[in-house]
């Protein structure tokens, strides 16, 4: 057993499968921005009906959490069950990163607008470097993470810099909502780091996915959200969703095991870059090309990426 987990830590410390692993993770989660919108139109869901869709991602969520845990379960030849002790780490993580989080980010996103969201959101990864190095010390803080991660951020902010729906302007509800949503996320990116040093990452992702997912269809009801809409298509989207949520965090929450958070997360900024370029492919968003700005976005992403794994590619940073 010590030999099997010795062999996995060897494989996903990798930088190699770090990068190809945590791009795909990224271009799963870009393709559930234009999935989303179409699982809205599916679903005759409206902009402004934020308690239902707080109760369609809730439907997500609980069946992302047990395809995750059929998944597990069949990857280990026994059920993917829980210790008792394991209950707590679920029930904590699950609010981090499913129900508060994504309460939070439906409230904030209907009263703000996506472009101010999109940008707040790229602040997670700031927030999941510094928890996890001056809260948890769990690694090193160098100028050269917070720098690249910066360049990062400026990738974000440049793609979704089209003219319109930026300003300083700040409410709580709105601003202040994606804020705690992005203070949860990157808390989460920790914890998963922290849980997975004990605990099965696989078996984490499922129930905290089923847990979380039920909170968050209770919060949808309980605000008014119905789901009235139920077509062959708006299923088939809803499913495929919950496969992203389920594959994506899975192989996250397995790199975040072996990996410092900031090897993992600062890949987190391809997220709205895929987002985009995918939206404009399936959704013919007017507006949203793939042009130059989003070619030197890319390259700050990518420059910021390389600046935070150059300590780890020259083996002048270790810290596992």
């Amino acid at each position: 057993m010590k030999n099997k987990e010795k062999d996995n830590r060897v494989i996903w410390k990798k930088t190699s499968v770090v990068t190809i692993v945590a791009i795909l993770c990224c271009a799963l989660w870009g393709s559930a921005f234009p999935a989303i919108k179409m699982g809205y139109e599916w679903f005759e869901i409206p902009s402004s009906a934020s308690a239902t869709q707080i109760l369609f991602a809730g439907c997500r969520f609980t069946l992302a959490g047990i395809l995750t845990i059929i998944i597990g379960s069949i990857m280990s030849k026994a059920p993917l069950l829980p210790r008792k002790s394991s209950w707590k780490k679920i029930v904590i993580l699950s609010f981090c990163q499913t129900s508060i989080h994504y309460v939070c980010f439906y409230i904030g996103l209907a009263h703000t607008t996506g472009v101010k969201s999109s940008i707040l959101n790229g602040v997670n990864v700031f927030v999941a470097i510094l928890i996890s190095a001056l809260v948890f010390r769990q690694e090193k803080l160098t100028w050269v993470k917070m720098l690249g991660s910066f360049l990062g951020f400026i990738g974000i902010v440049l793609v979704n810099l089209n003219g319109s729906g930026l300003n300083f302007d700040f409410q709580l509800k709105g601003e202040g909502m994606i804020l705690l949503s992005t203070f949860c996320y990157g808390m989460s990116s920790a914890l998963i780091r922290l849980f997975g040093q004990k605990e099965n990452s696989v078996m984490l992702s499922g129930y905290q996915f089923a847990f979380g997912g039920l909170v968050m269809i209770l919060t949808g009801v309980l605000l008014g959200g119905k789901l009235d809409v139920w077509k062959g298509k708006g299923i088939a989207i809803l499913i495929y969703l919950a496969f992203v949520s389920a594959i994506a965090y899975t192989l996250w929450a397995l790199l975040l095991r072996y990996n410092d958070v900031s090897k993992v997360t600062i890949f987190g900024f391809f997220n709205p870059v895929f987002g985009a370029i995918l939206s404009a492919l399936f959704l013919n968003e007017s507006g949203q090309s793939f042009g130059m700005k989003e070619v030197v976005a890319l390259l700050l992403i990518s420059i910021g990426i390389y600046m935070v794994q150059k300590m780890r590619w020259s083996g002048t940073d270790e810290t596992n």
